[in-house]
């Protein structure tokens, strides 16, 4: 019998969905439902939230900080 599972569709750049994905690869799947296209993904409704704040660690991981003090 098939089983419904609710998601939220969720549209951004490829390069944050490249990202997206490879947190859902290191958390067993945990995270997408589908993968639509370059920009689109179906992301579980129970899992948004945590999933949002992993990118928001991994995009703080990637930011370059600039100097300030530059001449």
């Amino acid at each position: 019998m098939p089983r419904a599972i609710r998601g939220v569709l969720v549209e951004c750049d490829p390069s944050i969905k490249s990202i997206i994905v490879k947190i859902d690869s290191d958390s067993s799947h945990a995270y997408i439902v589908e993968d639509l296209d370059d920009e689109t993904l179906v992301i579980k409704e129970n899992m948004l939230g945590m999933l949002k704040t992993r990118l928001d660690d991994a995009l703080k991981e990637t930011q370059v900080v600039e100097d300030s003090g530059s001449e």
